[in-house]
């Protein structure tokens, strides 16, 4: 069993809140995908350096669990190509991890 975690972001690059039908559509999407998903709501602070620019970035985190890496592989893949076209991001931060279900 895999775990995907998806760092949303909640502001577009200029600073403009993301759009909530847009994270409404994604947890969406998910579910329908994955029959399921945890929305992890408190907002969480991003730092990353580029240079000696320090980038910040509010986000939630989406977590979904799935038996099909490989096509989950591929959505996710998909759906980080989306959100930085769509939503004006640099980049998205996903991070997947092999879980056991008790």
């Amino acid at each position: 069993m895999k775990e995907y975690d998806l760092f949303v972001p909640l502001h577009n690059n200029d600073g403009s809140p993301v759009d909530p039908a847009k994270l409404t559509a994604l947890k969406k999407r998910l579910v329908d995908q994955f029959g399921g998903l945890t929305h992890f709501p408190q907002e969480n602070e991003g730092f990353w350096k580029i240079g000696n620019f320090t980038f910040r970035d509010k986000i939630v985190i989406l977590r979904v669990l799935t038996e099909d890496p490989l096509k989950t592989q591929m959505f996710f893949a998909q759906i980080k190509k989306e959100i930085k076209h769509g939503w004006g991001q640099e980049d998205v931060l996903i991070v997947v991890r092999e879980v056991k279900i008790v």
